[in-house]
């Protein structure tokens, strides 16, 4: 089944979903952002669609709307946005409940929620990507599996609650881990060093992680509970009491689990 989209957002994710949805086959109609030329970079993309501004889409010939917006941004667009008779309004936030599309004029509504990191520029494979749904009418939330389904095999629905534990975990799994790479990146470079040396262990890290487990995946020294290196290690980063403190936390962290 194929349907008509109009998309609301020109960040990340509508830059990367706005493809994959043509490339199955659906049309996407119209992309709104605040000014037009944001549409416009997401429009260039796809075949069809038109850029606008504009939040009255009471013409529009889409079935499906879907606000790849800011988190902040949800309420205020929902309650603004003009939607014809019979539509379908659902978001990709990972920690905003189903509810703040209450208010909205839409007929129904749901959650199309993308368990993946999106950067524009950086293309991600959707059959990849698993796709979390939510809504609380029956005949929708299978219409939203059909629209899922034909971009992703990985497609599974849940509530808000277990939603937001989901993104919590995806947080500590991705920006966190991201976040301590970069750190790492900076210490090498503190010291001169060739961040690129990292990259094997980096690789055999999250490999056997995911293979094994992280609890039986974890190795180093705090594990061990060798308290002399720990205290070595956090003497070379007491340049940075900042640094330290992270340090000596996760080091704590890891005695303790």
């Amino acid at each position: 089944m194929k349907f008509r989209v109009a998309l609301l957002g020109a960040g990340n994710v509508a830059w990367n979903l706005a493809p994959a949805l043509e490339d199955a086959g659906h049309e996407i109609t119209e992309v709104y952002a605040r000014t037009l030329r944001q549409a416009e970079e997401i429009t260039e993309r796809v075949y069809s669609a038109r850029p606008t501004n504009d939040l009255d889409f009471s013409e529009s010939r889409a079935e499906i709307f879907i606000l790849a917006l800011s988190d902040d941004a949800l309420s205020e667009v929902a309650d603004q946005v003009i939607l014809p008779e019979g539509s379908l309004l659902v978001h990709t936030s990972g920690t905003v409940p189903l509810e703040v599309l209450d208010y909205s004029s839409a007929s129904y509504t749901g959650v199309f929620y993308p368990l993946q990191s999106f950067t524009k520029g950086k293309k991600v494979d959707f059959e990849e990507v698993p796709l979390v749904l939510e809504s609380e009418d029956e005949e929708t939330l299978q219409k939203l599996k059909k629209f899922a389904k034909s971009i992703s095999p990985m497609v599974s629905t849940m509530g808000s609650k277990d939603r937001k534990a989901l993104h919590v975990a995806a947080v500590f799994a991705s920006n966190f881990t991201n976040h301590m790479l970069r750190i790492a990146e900076e210490i090498m470079h503190r010291q001169g060093l060739d961040k690129d040396l990292l990259k094997p262990l980096i690789i055999e890290s999250i490999s056997k992680s995911l293979q094994l487990g992280a609890k039986r995946a974890q190795t180093g020294p705090a594990l061990r509970e060798d308290m002399e290196t720990l205290e070595e290690q956090h003497r070379f980063l007491s340049y940075n009491p900042q640094l330290a403190e992270i340090y000596r936390l996760i080091s704590q962290d890891i005695m303790d689990s």
